[in-house]
């Protein structure tokens, strides 16, 4: 029952990075429509003013440019790290939980008196083998 509930409290998380990955995506779209925005605007207003207008501009933005695009990647390689431990603890899970189920169904079968595929494959074997003794027999 403990691997079970790991297993979904790590689907869990995985699902929290992915919405707050997303938001963090949302928030990033708008910023730099604003900041597109501002450009357009302070374009036009360096047209009408002075071209040291425009240059202060233009190293604001890359500046914050800078400054964005660094928290980004930051945010970014943190959510890819988290997201690969919980894939890599939902593998895990899955695995061992597959372990139990097939020893399980093994262990209900050999109650039941089924045979395993091995045994099948050893009883055909033996009749193919008495089969070919039987027919050299005859003649």
């Amino acid at each position: 029952m403990n691997v079970i509930k790991t297993y979904f409290e790590a689907k869990t998380l995985s699902e929290k990075d992915i919405e707050q990955s997303s938001q963090l995506s949302e928030k990033i779209k708008e910023s730099a429509r604003q900041i597109w925005l501002a450009g357009l605007g302070a374009y036009n207003k360096a047209e009408e003013d002075t071209g040291k207008i425009f240059e202060r501009l233009v190293k604001e933005g890359e500046e914050l440019e800078n400054l964005t695009r660094g928290a980004v990647e930051k945010r970014f390689k943190v959510v890819e790290e988290h997201v690969e431990d919980v894939r890599e603890k939902a593998t895990g899970t899955f695995g061992k939980l597959e372990n139990v189920f097939d020893q399980r169904v093994s262990a209900a079968l050999s109650r039941l008196g089924i045979p395993t595929q091995k045994q099948i494959a050893s009883l055909t074997a033996r009749i193919d083998a008495l089969e070919a003794e039987l027919k050299a027999l005859k003649k």
